[in-house]
This record gives C-alpha cells, sequence and structure tokens, in this order.
C-alpha cells in the first residue's frame, strides 16, 4: 500500500471521512490523541452533549459533558487483519447519566447495546466481529457526597471491524449513540426505552 508522509492511502483516506462526517448537531466535536502503541496508524475523535448556547472557550470541558461523552478510535493494522477480519477496526466508548427510574430497568444494558446495532443498521455501517459491554451503575452518596442521593450511569465500550469503503457511517453511528444514550430524541427506526420494553417476547422465549 502506498504511503504519503508515513501515513497508507487507505487510511489517510478514510480518516478523512472522519474528520468530515455530519455528526449530530447537539455534539461538540474534537480530534484527540489516539492511544499510542494500539496499531500503526489511528486517529481518535471525542465528543461531548452540549445543552443551550455553544461557546468555544468552554469546547474542553464540553468534550467530558456530565450530559453525555465518549470517543471514537479508528486504527489501521494489516497485520492484525486475520485476527480482526480487516485491516481496520474502530472501537468506541460513551457513556451518561440516566434518571434513576432508567437507571434500576433490568433491561437497559439490552436497551443500549441494540442502540448502538440499530444505530450501525440505520446509518447502513457495513461491518463484521462486533463486541463490546453495557454496563449500568447504581451509586449513592454518603458523608459529604449525601446530598447528591442516588444516581445512575449507562456506559458501552465496543468494538467492530468496518467493511467496505464508507467510514463516514460509523462515525455518525457513533454520534447518534452518544445522543440516545443522553435522552436525546430518537432517529427514525430506533426505539426507544418504553417501545423496547412493551414489545412482546417471542413466543417461547423465556
Amino acid at each position: 500500500m502506498a504511503k504519503i508522509g508515513g501515513t497508507s492511502i487507505a487510511f489517510g483516506v478514510a480518516a478523512e471521512q472522519l474528520r468530515h462526517a455530519r455528526l449530530r448537531s447537539e455534539l461538540v466535536v474534537q480530534e484527540i490523541p489516539a492511544p499510542e502503541r494500539i496499531a500503526p496508524e489511528s486517529i481518535a475523535l471525542a465528543a461531548g452533549i452540549v445543552r443551550g448556547p455553544r461557546r468555544d472557550a468552554d469546547q474542553a470541558a464540553a468534550l467530558e459533558s456530565a450530559y453525555g461523552a465518549g470517543r471514537i478510535v479508528l486504527m489501521r493494522d494489516p497485520e492484525s487483519a486475520a485476527e480482526w477480519g480487516g485491516p481496520f477496526r474502530i472501537v468506541c466508548f460513551a457513556h451518561a447519566p440516566l434518571e434513576l427510574e432508567i437507571g434500576v430497568d433490568p433491561f437497559i444494558s439490552d436497551v443500549a447495546w441494540s442502540w448502538l446495532v440499530d444505530a450501525l443498521d440505520s446509518r447502513g455501517a457495513e461491518y463484521t466481529s462486533l463486541s463490546g459491554t453495557a454496563t449500568k451503575t447504581l451509586s449513592t452518596g454518603f458523608g459529604t457526597l449525601e446530598s447528591r442521593g442516588d444516581a445512575a450511569q449507562i456506559e458501552l465500550r465496543a468494538s467492530w471491524t468496518p467493511l467496505g469503503a464508507d467510514f463516514t457511517a460509523h462515525a455518525e453511528a457513533w454520534s447518534e449513540l452518544l445522543c440516545l444514550l443522553a435522552g436525546l430524541p430518537h432517529a427514525e427506526g430506533i426505539d426507544s426505552i418504553a417501545a423496547r420494553r412493551a414489545r412482546p417476547t417471542p413466543e417461547g422465549a423465556e
């Protein structure tokens, strides 16, 4: 694979697609240093939910927004293609606070994972070897933190191998996931938590 300035053409094209993806307007997004030693070539984006007027001075804080935040990393390593199922691999992380009533829902982790799958599918992102975890956390404040009371949070970590040449769709799906976890309006074709809970269980399923 030809390289320009130490970067392969294939990775350069993919990285530019991520940089120019049309992400949801509720996000502040910034390119950040990719984790070292994970792959010969990589690019990382960080995003945070913004509510109210945007101000450039608040961008750093917005990337760690209390309303929800996350990161996406695109890696390229031809030597890992046999393990990954392709020369590229995407890793993403997203977290957001939950209303306590939703946090105690036993199905919230399943719903969060289904949002990732639905977001990828709704954007037409082609992928294989999807894996990850969805974790809900319940906490209670004590001592000087007692005033915080009870709280809940959802955290999703996932990775998959993108297929085809459209990397924009994967960044847009990650963008959609962040907003869904933060409780923002759902895109067409993606159910709400209430809809998921109300869906009848297939006959014979436990």
